[in-house]
Formats: structure tokens, sequence, C-alpha cells
């Protein structure tokens, strides 16, 4: 099959494969295992002779270990050294421990067990933070010890890829070859952040006075790939180099920058990565020993969550909080695949051994979802005191909320919490707020804020805060997923209460609208307001009238100020916002089929399109009514999104 026909083949399998996850709410990781597994040689076979895949593939885990460079941050590492270094180092320790002890009682080397005991210890960093995130449960206890595991996992790959290659040696020669690997590896580090700590800061901003986003990425393009290919000079491997690479950029200010620049490159390669793992995995071996991979699979998970729960009591947490954490944790992570491989070149493990593990890994992965989902119902069953910690939290809640009466509730009290609480006590208005940091919560109520911490989005919570006697209720931070759960529980618990709600722009002004929200704050179009207001007040417009202007404007709700053009400078900023309505301008010549007929004639609504402006002669007609006719030499301004406006351009001038 001709090269071309394979990457047409390939894309189009990889898109269809991760839409489909993507509509399901899965990691797309498990996307392109399938389209590797059913491409590669263990079933269609349509990538027969195409190596060119595996040998780009390798620069998806360049990449990778690049952004995880960049995420090495010294002073982060150190706040949370007593997880990291504590409960992240021992969870991988004794799990490397466990697993080469079986892999010696089944028959293998110490070599095999202490590599498939680091594939092993892996989680999956993408999914569970993602998770965390949407649960709004970044700072909770168990939280806390998931992000900690984590980064010592992902630090914990480097040394792994460094001794897996070497187990392959003779065992005469293992001792000589890993002290040889180990001094390259120091000396390159030194040598690296000796002249290259210096060079790397003043290099990037030499870069960065061309002000081309061009110059910048190529930039990022040749310190990754430079350092990586410094480090296979230097007999070691390319992620090794290309990790070095980032922890480097990551002590400079250009960090945030250069991660977004390399996001691309890193999500395409990976992808390609684990297309190539998924070649791997032999479907018809898999099922003739599907047993052995379900009792792996219930290894892997049995094993971890007793390790981490165990290691999490040992460092003081509640047992609620450590089963949480085991739970989270006791499936396996792509950085598993990615030693795997390293495992399946080095040849450690037999191919049976080989494909039991990597298809328990791929199953482990599907149901972490599933597991973090009824992680609080099995922690609720089966942890005697959790029962007794909720019930105490939310009594503790209810007390502190019964003297309240139509007082202010406020979910969330990050920045803008606090500013909105402080303006409620000038004015005397009476408030409870609601919060998930515990830290916050802590010195915050000891300086005499009405704060406790209690989780917003969950129906009992806001019972016991008084959501039915509040006069208003506020969801403070910006996550829009989690406000539609906060407005679904407070109209079932109190259907006439006032809810306003803040988010970052106009994008999730109607969905929140529609989930019940008396009130939706953007801020980007507040900070537009306020911005303005000042202006026309310097540039001497009377201050009531530009008091009006504002009123008038939120009695709108914002609706002369939905919607931007675009340019290019928007496309990184907006790069997940491509269905988000926007502002285009389409001038009508002669012959356009829109002229004559009026805004109502036309019906370009019908296409999910409003017409906010008409300029005709100079003279600009803010929303023109459906009577409004076309003339020619028109500029019809539209908002809508990118699809939507295509179908309605086509139609004012073609018809």
């Amino acid at each position: 099959m001709e090269t071309l026909t394979i990457i047409l083949l390939l894309l189009g399998a990889s898109v269809a494969s991760v839409i489909l996850f993507r509509r399901l709410n899965l990691p797309p990781v498990l996307g392109y295992l399938l389209v590797g597994t059913l491409l590669g040689p263990h079933a269609l076979h349509l990538m027969a002779g195409f190596s060119d895949v595996e040998h780009l593939a390798e620069f998806g885990i360049v990449f990778l270990m690049f952004s995880i460079g960049l995420e090495f941050s010294l002073p982060k590492l150190y706040a949370m050294k007593r997880i990291v270094f504590g409960l992240g180092f021992l969870q991988v320790l004794v799990t490397l421990a466990v697993v080469t002890g079986v892999s010696v009682a089944a028959g293998f080397s110490w070599q095999a067990g202490v590599a498939l005991g680091g594939t092993l210890a892996m989680s999956s960093t993408a999914v569970l933070t993602k998770l965390l995130s949407e649960r709004l449960e970044l700072d909770a206890p168990h939280g806390r010890e998931v992000i900690g595991v984590l980064l010592f996992q992902d630090l914990a790959v480097v040394p792994l890829l460094v001794l897996i290659p070497a187990f392959s040696e003779p065992p005469e020669r293992l001792p000589l070859m890993l002290a040889i690997a180990l001094g390259k590896a120091l000396l390159m580090l030194g040598v690296v952040f000796f002249f290259g700590s210096h060079l790397i800061g003043k290099w990037f901003h030499i870069v960065a006075r061309g002000k081309s986003t061009e110059l910048f990425m190529l930039n990022v393009l040749l310190i990754t790939l430079g350092f990586a290919w410094l480090s296979e000079a230097a007999g070691l491997s390319l992620a090794l180099g290309a990790f070095l690479a980032g922890m480097l950029i990551s002590e400079t200010e250009y960090r945030h920058q250069v991660a977004e620049d390399i996001k691309p490159f890193r999500d395409i390669l990976l992808g390609l990565f684990f297309v190539t793992v998924g070649m791997m995995l032999n479907v018809a071996l898999v099922f003739a020993h599907f047993l052995l991979v379900l009792a792996v699979l219930a290894a892997l998970l049995s094993v971890k969550f007793a390790l981490v729960f165990g290691l999490s009591r040992l460092f003081g947490s509640l047992p609620g909080a450590a089963m949480r954490g085991g739970l989270w944790l006791c499936a396996g992570g792509e950085f598993g695949f990615v030693l795997l491989s390293e495992i399946g070149h080095a040849r450690l493990v037999p191919a049976l051994a080989l494909q039991a593990v990597l298809a328990a890994l791929v199953l482990s992965i599907l149901l972490a979802p599933i597991i973090v989902h009824y992680s609080d119902r099995l922690v609720l069953r089966f942890a005697a005191s959790e029962w007794l910690m909720r019930s105490l939290q939310l009594t503790s809640l209810a007390a502190r909320a019964m003297s309240n009466e139509k007082h202010a509730l406020i979910c969330g009290f990050g920045r803008s919490g606090q500013h909105l609480a402080r303006f409620m006590a000038d004015e005397e208005v009476s408030y409870l707020a609601l919060d998930l940091d515990p830290d916050r919560v802590r010195e915050a109520a000891a300086a005499g804020e009405n704060v406790v911490y209690g989780n917003a989005t969950r129906r009992e919570t806001l019972v016991a805060a008084g959501v039915a006697r509040a006069s208003v209720l506020i969801i403070s931070f910006i996550d829009t997923r989690a406000a539609e759960r906060v407005l679904r529980h407070a109209h079932e618990l109190a259907p006439g209460l006032p809810v306003v709600v803040r988010t970052a722009d106009e994008k999730d002004f109607d969905r929140l609208q529609r989930a019940g929200a008396a009130e939706v704050v953007p801020e980007t179009l507040e900070a537009a307001m306020m911005l303005a207001s000042h202006a026309m007040i310097h540039a001497g417009v009377p201050i009531n009238r530009v008091l009006k202007r504002i009123r008038r404007t939120r009695v709108a709700r914002y609706r002369t100020l939905r919607g931007f053009f675009h340019g290019e400078s928007d496309l990184d900023e907006n790069l997940h916002d491509g269905d988000q309505p926007r502002l285009h301008s389409v001038s009508l010549p002669e012959g356009a089929y829109a002229i004559s007929k009026s805004v109502h004639e036309l019906s370009v609504g019908d296409e999910g399109v409003e017409v906010t402006a008409i300029r005709r002669r100079n003279i600009r007609t803010l929303e023109p009514s459906g009577g409004t006719r076309f003339e020619a030499g028109d500029v019809v301004v539209l908002l809508g999104a990118p699809g939507a406006l295509a179908r309605a351009e086509a139609r004012l001038l073609k018809g």
C-alpha cells in the first residue's frame, strides 16, 4: 500500500475514533489504541511495511517528556514535598517491590519485574487531573494526594526510561552498563544546567524580540529536538534530552508560551505513538487468554488500591480520603504504555505476559472514570467514619447557617467571592460562603469571614447552608458544568431563588440562562463596559448618560456587546472555541441576491445568525428591524458560529 494511502487511512481512522470516544466522554488515548489494534498486524494488517510510523511516533514521547520537564517546578515540588517525595515515592517503590517479587516467583528475571513494576505503578495524569478539575476536588484532601502522587510518577518515568534499555544487556555487563548510563545522565545534567541555565533565558529573550510567532515556534522545535539529539548522541534516550530541555525552559518566563506552542505537536505525535502501541495488541491472543487478562486487571486495581490506601493512612489521612485516593489511583496510565513499549523493544518478558499487561492497562484506563464516578458511594458504604465526618461537616455548616435569614449564599470564596463578600458586609447584608480549599477556609474564617468548607455542587450541602432561606445565590467560580449542577439543585430546593452566575465571557451566556440563572455576568464584557465608562467620562460625556448607557446594556443582557471580530491574533487564544459566536461583515455588491429584500424575507435567523448592524453610506444602524430592506453597497454585520456565518453569507450573496 502506498505511503500516502496509509497516512490518509491512519488519519481518517484516528479522527473518527477520537470523535467517537470524546462523544462517549472517554479518553482519546483509547481511540488511538483502537485504531492501532484494528489496523495493526494482528487484525486487518493494513500497516505492513510502514516502519516510518513507529519512528515518527518516537517524537510523541520526546514532546511528552519535554512537556513534563516544563511542569517541573522546584517551588511547586518543595511546597508538596511531603506528598510528592513521601507518599508518591513510597507508592512507586512499594509497587515496584511487589510486582518484582511476583514476577520472580512466576519465573521472570528481576529486571523484567522492575520494568513491569514501573509500568503498573503509573496512573493517568491526563484523565485524573481532568476529573479532579471537573468535580472541583483539586483542593480536597484526596485531590492533593492524587496530584502529589501523579507528580512523582511523572518524575519516576525519567530514570525508568534510562534503566529499561540497559536491562537488555547480559547480566555480567548490567552493573557496568547501568553505571555508565547513570554517569552519562549525571554528566549531561551537570553540563546542561551549568551552561544552559545561563544561556537559555538570554537566547529566548533574543528570539522573543523578533516578535514573530513563526520564529518562536521554530526555536521551540530547535531546542526540543536539539537536546533530544544531544542525549541520543551521548548514548542515552531521546526522551531524557527533551525532559532536560523542558526543565531548563521551566525556569524562564517563557514556559507558558512554550507549553502552548508545543501542545499541537505533542498531542498529534503522541496520538501516533498510541496507535503504534495499539498495533502491539494481539486481540486473538488476548481473547484466548482472557481469564489471564482479567486476573492481571483485578490484581492491578486491587493491589494499587490497597497500597495507596495503606500508605495514605500511614501519612495521617482519614479513612475516607485514603480510600478515595486509592480508588482514584488504582488504574493504569499513559506512561505505562511508554514503558511497555520500551519493555517490548528490550524483549524482557514473553509475548503472552506483554499482551496481558497491555490489555489490562487499556481496560483499567477505560474503567478509571467509572471507578471515580462511584467512588463517593463506595467510600460512604465501606468507610464507617465517612458518614460521621460528612454528618459533622453538614451539622457544623447548618449551625453556621441557622441564624442567617435572607442571606446571600456565595459558592466559591476565591478572589471574586471575597470581593463580593466585602461589598455585602459594607452594606450590612449577611452572607455565607462555601469553598473547597481548606487552607483558604481556615485563614479566612480565622480572620472573621463567614466561610465554611463545603462542596456547593452537592444537594445536601446547599440544604445545610440554608438555600431555602437565602435571598440570593451567587456562583463566583468559573466552571460552567459545575454551575449547572448548582443551578439544578438550587431550583429544586428553592424554585424562586434568584441565582447570579459569573462566567469568563459570553460563550456560555445562553447555556447558563437556559439552566435557570437570573443573571449571568461575563467578566470580559463587564471589564469592557468599565473601561468604556471611564473613557467616556474623561472624554466629556456626562456621567448620567454613561450610567444610563451601562444600565441599558445590562438590561438588554449585553446584546450589543455579544461577539467580536476575529483576527489572526485570536487563533491561539480561541483554538478550542471554533463553534463560538463571532461577528462577520458582508458587503453587498450590485447583483447580490439580498438587494431589495428585507431582513425578515431572507430568514438568516434560520441559520442561527443575527443581523446586528447595517452600515449604509457611512451610517451604522444597530439591530435593524425585520422590515429593513438591503441596498447595494450595504455592509451587513452578522453574529453567529463560523459554519452558520458561511451559510448566511451565501444566502445574502447568492440566494
